[in-house]
């Protein structure tokens, strides 16, 4: 009895006896509370904040005669995570690194490996698509090896970007200005839009018309367009030869001479890569790269959703592939039938090519569960998450969608024996996948034309000529670059965001309303640039580079083969490039602004954060004062002008030149232009999705009433009660004593 109550208790001891947790490593904080709560009791989940190790900023940290190897230390300020990290893995009985799922990912579990003292040849490493609970439970069953060659197109990338910002960088310093930078990629970009911009400032614009005639028949009016004249496509360069062609189609009898009736298909788009993802929150949303994948970054590493705790709403976010797995390609099916009927169905799932570039690393960008339906979760989500989410979830469910059909009609129309005219009607039959997406391109309306029979003769109800310019080609704006960007295979999905914010942050390029300018400073870097560095502003260099550096994943290419390549000759045109290059003046821009301390006229200057007015006398005299935009509308509160300024965050808004003597402000733009009805001047709101509207600034206009601008106005003043209640709540004042 005594004995066996002496193996119980031995058991007992064995069963308490606590066992050593397995420590997984990921990079963010969010990412680790919602994979710790899929895992369990037996393992413990830390973040590694991005990357411990990297090249050190103070010095260049690469050996050129040694093979380039490289000097990595642990970054400042990082001491204690490491710390920690390192105690977590000595108790741990077993170590997981699990960051992202790309080169630079891959690059980070190989400076944890050495960190924490684990050879990166063992099974050390899990990857995931998704952070939902099937996919990290799969993945912690197949451990594996850390990817070397990977790793090494991170490092050859790194170092290459290196190369060029700390040789390259220190030569504009000396022969141009300090504080300037070089890269890579982001030369290129910035050349690319000061391209585009010498382009409109060569562009001539050309007058032409177009002549519709509008034509009834019944209770139906439709119009025609003027296609030929002659047999030939009319080129109509004046007013006088469009009123001349008016004037004879007057006398002319208009007779059907062809029908065409077809049905037309539109297919649903793939679902989302980083760079379609990128463009269409642009379009629709407003976004910029970096806020898309700023809040895509959240989506992917989970939100709260009430009870269920965080969960992962989508797959990750930095992709080139069109991919779905069958899983999610099953799921989706099964939710558009149930949802919507098997005569939305494809009878096989609709699969997308990749392009030629692409990888092909990662599925396409996807929500984790069709059954996650945005409007379910939006009381979950912020107002941005949940627009990003809905996007994403419609444009992966439409994805497998039939596509929409129209049914269109095509009408060739005879006046007299030199004009032909055609009329075109379309009108959707059935909406397929755009019953739950439209897509990148504006949805269409029916236009209906009533039932026509050949040599049928038309009535005609009026003749209208309409004057157009031609147009220069438009600035790039966050969609279209990163469009152009892709399509010239210069850098890489998860580079698009840094590359913008970058080519902002150093000056050489401005947003404005939605759209990239290069400033002056961005054009005389590229002139000096394209004159003696061509390879490093050369699209297709960097195009053969990228090329090259997807080789090195591969295992194809030895990283330093390539840094060898590429360092010797770009060297030796650094050496050429410093004798060659004397000191560029920039030029100054005097103002007609008086310093209130030295009496000198003050300069515009470049800042980091934009132009700004400094005295010249630097630096005997530090003044500087923000350089205000004089909009040309006058103040309604004390007649004075109406300037442009910027807030802290550098968003523009518009505000009197006598403050703080006079108050008054505004963040839509003023606009010289008069309300017809009172005068007053008119102002300009734009939405998030870049639309604007015009509307008068008198708020007692007859013209305000109905507009849709009052509803708007409505909702910032609520926006504005509400933050100011909330700050008095936290200084513990009512609000109206905060006022």
């Amino acid at each position: 009895m005594a004995a066996e109550t002496k193996k119980a208790t031995v058991r007992k001891a064995r069963k308490t006896k606590p066992r050593n947790k397995a420590l997984v490593v990921v990079e963010s904080p969010a990412k680790a509370r919602t994979i710790e709560r899929y895992l369990g009791k037996n393992y413990i989940v830390r973040a590694s904040m991005g990357h411990l190790r990297d090249l050190p900023k103070s010095q260049f940290g690469i050996d050129v005669d040694n093979d380039f190897a490289p000097k990595y230390i642990n970054i400042r300020g990082k001491g204690p995570i490491i710390k920690e990290l390192k105690k977590d893995a000595q108790k741990a009985s077993r170590v997981y690194l699990a960051s992202d799922p790309d080169r630079e990912g891959e690059a980070i579990a190989w400076h944890l490996a050495y960190i924490l003292g684990i050879d990166p040849n063992t099974d050390c490493r899990i990857v995931f698509n998704e952070i939902t609970k099937p996919a990290i439970k799969a993945a912690i069953k197949e451990p594996h090896s850390i990817n070397i060659d990977r790793v090494d197109a991170q490092q050859a990338r790194r170092m290459l970007d290196r190369i060029v910002g700390y040789k390259l960088s220190p030569l504009l310093w000396r022969k141009v200005r300090k504080g300037l930078s070089a890269g890579r990629v982001q030369s290129v970009t910035v050349k690319m839009i000061c391209e585009r911009e010498r382009e409109i400032q060569a562009f001539e614009s050309v007058e032409y018309w177009t002549i519709d005639a509008k034509f009834r028949k019944g209770r139906t009016q439709y119009k025609a367009e003027l296609v030929e004249i002659d047999g030939e496509k009319p080129s109509i360069s004046n007013k006088t030869s469009a009123d001349s062609i008016v004037s004879e189609l007057s006398q002319q009898a208009f007779v059907v001479k062809d029908i065409r009736k077809s049905s037309r298909k539109r297919k649903p788009s793939a679902p989302f890569t980083t760079s379609s993802m990128q463009q269409d929150a642009a379009r629709k949303l407003g976004f910029t790269s970096r806020r898309t994948m700023s809040i895509a970054q959240q989506l992917y590493e989970g939100i709260e959703l009430g009870r269920s705790g965080p969960v992962g709403l989508i797959t990750y976010m930095r992709t080139d592939s069109t991919r779905i797995s069958a899983l999610a390609l099953g799921e989706a099916r099964q939710y558009i039938e149930s949802e919507f009927g098997t005569e939305y169905l494809p009878d096989k799932a609709n699969i997308y090519a990749a392009s030629k570039q692409a990888q092909d690393a990662h599925e396409a960008i996807r929500p984790t569960s069709a059954e996650l339906v945005p409007s379910k979760i939006e009381k979950y989500l912020t107002k941005e998450q949940f627009k990003l989410y809905r996007l994403i979830w419609q444009r992966f469910i439409a994805s497998q969608m039939k596509p929409a059909v129209y049914d269109t009609m095509t009408v060739s129309i005879v006046a007299g024996s030199r004009y032909v005219l055609r009329a075109r009607g379309s009108r959707q039959v059935f909406p397929g996948f755009m019953k739950v997406y439209a897509g990148p391109e504006k949805k269409e309306k029916d236009v209906l034309l009533p039932e026509l029979s050949e040599g049928e003769q038309l009535s005609l109800s009026n003749l209208d000529p309409e004057q157009h310019f031609t147009e220069p080609p438009p600035r790039y704006n966050d969609a279209s670059l990163v469009k152009t960007l892709e399509e010239k295979d210069i850098g890489r999905p998860s580079t698009y965001a840094p590359i913008i914010e970058t080519i902002i942050h150093r000056g050489y390029v401005v947003r404005r309303d939605k759209h990239f300018q290069p400033t002056e400073l961005g054009f005389i870097v590229t002139e000096l640039l394209e004159k003696h560095f061509k390879d490093i502003v050369d699209e297709k260099f960097t195009a053969g580079l990228e090329n090259e550096l997807d080789e090195v994943a591969e295992g194809k290419v030895n990283k330093n083969d390539l840094l060898r390549e590429f360092y010797k000759p770009f060297s030796e045109t650094l050496e050429k490039a410093d004798e060659a290059i004397g000191h560029v003046e920039l030029p100054v821009e005097v103002s007609d602004v008086k310093c209130e301390l030295c009496g000198r006229m003050m300069v515009v200057k470049q800042g980091r954060y934009g132009k700004f007015l400094a005295c010249p006398g630097f630096p005997e005299c530090r003044n500087t004062k923000p350089l205000l935009v004089d909009t040309g509308v006058k103040c309604p509160k004390c007649g004075g002008s109406i300037v442009e300024r910027k807030s802290r965050r550098g968003r523009v808004f518009y505000g009197c030149a006598n403050y703080p003597k006079c108050d008054y402000v505004t963040w839509d733009q003023p606009q010289k232009e008069k309300c017809p009805k009172c005068g007053a001047f008119m102002m300009k709101h734009r939405y998030k999705n870049g639309r604007a509207i015009l509307y008068c600034s008198n708020d007692d206009c007859e013209t305000r009433v109905n507009h849709p601008i009052n509803k708007e106005l409505e909702k910032m003043r609520k926006k504005q009660a509400e933050k100011k209640a909330a700050a008095a709540e936290d200084k513990n004042l009512k609000p109206e004593d905060n006022e």
